[in-house]
């Protein structure tokens, strides 16, 4: 349509809408609502589920202005980006065309809105930039004000880091399962980056952020503040520092090992509790849940920094009473990270004012509890609680004990806080007792008994009289209004009376307004040291909840050591032993080194609790390396520096790849980046092929990880190809283990526990009889595995079973020492 057919309100919708990028929805606030027009508003309707009507012509839509961040949110899912129009003057008080300015464009990494953020996790924003052999990384949390950056080398590394960060939204646009952005090549140029940062810490240099010879991250890091600045149509003042990270701090955990023990997400979405976040999550505030997150996709591998852990759960357990009291001073505090960010970019109201002043005063609690703690690493998170009284006094002095949501109404300044607003309140309410005085007195003169005197935004204030009355209405009253029941009139006194109380309150509410913006101007001069407050009680927190587990579920302290050995006695899988609650979980011990104990060969029948036994030493490994105490009576864990899984059978539809392809490439990921210092679980190999061909590969995967010194890392490896238990006869390194099985007539009873030796059935019918398999397949299978089993060779081809000279003799289950107890499933 032309320009000059619009009106003008429309052209200046059109305006704002050519600052934004293509795909961008703008919401353009008109009054009460937040409008949408043209292609938008055909777009958007259907993702905000609202009606999509026509105006002179053109499509158009509206959403509430009170219920805004709701369609956000559905257009945010929608994968859609958001820019806000907003009204920036008031329409009642200006003369022609509102003034309207984009004050926001919100994208899945720019979200600040409580509402539409999950407390549990981060909201990282990143920015990548490769260069040469080297990908920098940027990571913004705008919620938090948590920017960092690093660098990772090669294509796997820089996956993997990806997948920790998890952003909800990156750029420039790559293949991935992200909101991926566009954005122009410029703004990586790293002089401009560089200058970027200096100028928005205030600095000559970024080396005092330990920066120097980072240069694809600082151009990253320069890209992604610009990016946040323009969109946000703020400074991103609540980005007070900027901090640099190694990926070789931490042991890496891809995103099959991640997905495959369940850390932080269930493989079925229905089973949140199964993961071994949910175990340890007692946190009580959401920065210690978003942190103790982290700390699970970061396991350590500084020995040093695990032990400051270790140590300080040590002394909150060797004191129950400190850890109760840190706990429940705790319960006070809320999004302390997030609220001060809210408030540095405008988007809070007097109730954040509140939290933060909650969470301020309850820092001289914690400092008393924490006064004389013999960990050193609790000393250092209680020296850096900033404590604020006089903000907490400013803020108790002027903010309501519950004030209301919306600034604009007012309402939330206490009475003596400022003495102008007070004389605005006090003339409103002599006002409003002057009208109440005078609806009495025109009743009297009236003789009118149900005159009333009403006020709407509209009109203002007036008198109303039912038609049964309009014959008594005085000469000097003046009809405004004809309504169905009557008449509205106004008279001199009362226009006069409603100058004074409208405009005392409008001023007591712009008043209010502006009281309320120099409190946030002043509390946001302390952002740094409330961000620095909000890291230690997030760490605080995180410490007292592993705490609180281990005292829960008699967690004991591992040993942690640089050689590479791994031994628990009695360790339990920490998630079923925290869920079973018919049976006790059964206890099991592992012994692995790179010498005499390197691969263990677990062998036994199908749902005995092989995969489960290897995922639990996996999990206890990363327990042990994050800092917490382990589900065991006595555990050394070495360093490990990677912890890799091979676990289950799936397609990648996606990528093209078959059951057996997709093993084949999780096995080959394995070979070629195993070390003496990392833990490989393989819980079947070879399954997805004809039997000769995967136990040929089994076999010579087994004898790799065995033979080659620059591999040879501690291997658990649960299989149905028995025959790989021949392997022990010829490796030092190679132990066999088997889970033990009672057969009771037709009855199998599974032990749950692991012996020395190997297994010679795998029971695979029984398993198919508990699923409801068909009785007469059962039986034919039997018979099947009868006639397998008693011939050695058929037609000049090998049989699938084990010749009966090598079938071993069952154990003595009543006389077997048992080294090994398998938990239950």
């Amino acid at each position: 349509m032309p320009q000059n057919e619009l009106t003008p309100a429309m052209r200046q919708y059109m305006q704002a809408k050519q600052e934004l990028q293509a795909g961008t929805i703008l919401l353009f606030r008109m009054g009460d609502f937040y409008e949408l027009f043209f292609d938008d508003a055909k777009t958007a309707a259907p993702v905000m589920d609202v009606v999509l009507t026509a105006r002179a012509g053109f499509p158009m839509c509206g959403v509430p202005y009170h219920a805004v961040k709701t369609y956000v949110g559905r257009l945010l899912e929608g994968g859609f980006k958001v820019a806000i129009a907003e009204q920036m003057e008031d329409p009642k008080l200006c003369k022609g065309l509102v003034k309207r300015d984009i004050i926001q464009v919100i994208t899945p990494g720019t979200v600040m809105e409580d509402d539409l953020l999950h407390a549990a996790k981060s909201n990282f924003l990143t920015a990548i930039c490769p260069l040469k052999d080297k990908t920098g990384i940027a990571m913004l949390d705008l919620s938090t004000g948590d920017f960092r950056i690093t660098e990772t080398i090669g294509r796997q590394a820089f996956e993997t880091e990806i997948n920790r960060i998890n952003p909800a939204e990156g750029f420039p646009d790559l293949p991935k399962n992200i909101a991926w952005t566009t954005v122009e090549d410029w703004l990586f140029d790293l002089p401009m980056a560089r200058e970027n940062l200096c100028r928005h810490f205030q600095v000559a240099s970024l080396d005092g952020f330990g920066c120097r010879g980072l240069e694809p991250a600082i151009a990253a890091a320069g890209a992604i503040l610009h990016y946040a600045q323009n969109n946000l149509r703020r400074d991103a003042s609540q980005v007070t520092s900027l901090s640099c990270y190694s990926v070789d701090d931490c042991m890496v955990i891809d995103r099959i090992s991640q997905r495959n023990l369940e850390l932080v997400e269930p493989i079925f979405a229905d089973s949140k509790n199964n993961t071994l976040f949910s175990v340890l999550n007692e946190t009580i505030t959401p920065m210690g849940t978003r942190l103790l997150r982290e700390w699970i996709l970061r396991p350590l591998r500084s020995k040093v920094v695990i032990d400051e852990r270790l140590d300080a759960i040590d002394a909150l357990l060797a004191s129950p009473l400190t850890l109760a009291e840190l706990r429940e001073t705790l319960t006070a505090v809320r999004d302390v990270e997030r609220v001060i960010s809210r408030l540095n970019i405008g988007n809070a109201n007097a109730r954040d004012l509140l939290v933060l002043k909650a969470a301020l005063e309850e820092l001289p609690g914690l400092r008393t509890i924490l006064a004389d703690t013999p960990s050193s690493f609790l000393a250092g998170q209680r020296d850096a609680l900033t404590e604020k009284p006089d903000l907490t006094d400013l803020i108790g002095r002027a903010i309501l004990d519950e004030p209301p949501l919306a600034l604009k109404d007012g309402g939330f300044i206490k009475d003596g806080y400022n003495a102008q607003l007070d004389d605005f309140r006090k003339a409103s309410t002599e006002g409003k007792d002057w009208i109440a005085n005078y609806q009495a007195h025109e009743i009297e003169r009236t003789g009118i008994k149900n005159l009333k005197v009403r006020f709407n935004k509209v009109f203002g204030y007036y008198i109303e009289i039912t038609k049964v009355n309009l014959d008594l209405v005085p000469s000097d009253y003046m009809r405004k209004q004809t309504i169905v029941n009557g008449e509205r009139f106004i008279t001199p006194e009362l226009k006069e009376i409603e100058d004074k109380v409208l405009g005392a309150e409008e001023k007591g509410k712009a008043l209010e307004y502006e009281l309320f913006q120099q409190l946030r101007e002043t509390v946001c001069r302390h952002t740094a040291d409330i961000q620095a407050s909000a890291r230690a009680l997030a760490v605080i927190d995180c410490i007292a909840s592993l705490a609180e587990v281990a005292a829960k579920h008699q967690y004991v302290r591992p040993v942690i050591t640089e050689e590479p050995v791994l031994k628990i006695r009695d360790g339990r899988h920490p998630v079923l032993d925290a869920r079973l609650v018919n049976e006790p979980f059964v206890p099991n011990d592992v012994d692995l080194d790179t010498r005499d104990a390197q691969l263990a060969l677990i062998t036994g029948p199908n749902m005995a609790g092989k995969s489960t036994y290897i995922r639990q030493v996996a999990l206890l490994t990363i327990l042990a390396q994050m800092g917490s105490f382990l589900p065991a009576s006595e555990a050394t864990v070495g360093i490990t520096d990677r912890v890799f899984t091979r676990v289950g059978a799936a397609d990648d539809i996606s990528r093209g790849q078959s059951t057996f392809m997709v093993e084949m490439v999780e096995t080959a990921n394995i070979l070629n980046n195993a070390t003496p210092k990392s833990l490989i679980i393989l819980d079947e190999i070879g399954r997805g092929t004809s039997t000769f061909d995967g136990l040929s590969l089994a076999w010579a995967v087994a004898e790799h990880l065995h033979d080659t010194p620059s591999v040879k890392a501690r291997t658990l490896f649960a299989t149905h190809y028995h025959e790989l238990t021949d392997l022990a006869l010829t490796k030092p390194g190679v132990r066999n283990f088997n889970v033990l099985v009672k057969e009771q007539g037709e009855k199998i009873i599974f032990m749950r526990k692991i012996v020395p030796g190997c297994a010679d059935k795998s029971y695979g019918i029984h398993v198919a009889r508990l699923a409801g398999m068909p009785k007469s397949i059962i039986k034919r299978a039997d018979e099947v595995l009868t006639t397998l089993e008693n011939d050695e060779i058929e037609d000049g081809k090998p049989k699938l079973s084990l010749p009966p000279k090598r079938h071993r003799k069952a154990p003595d289950l009543e006389n077997q020492p048992l080294l090994f107890d398998l938990g239950n499933l």
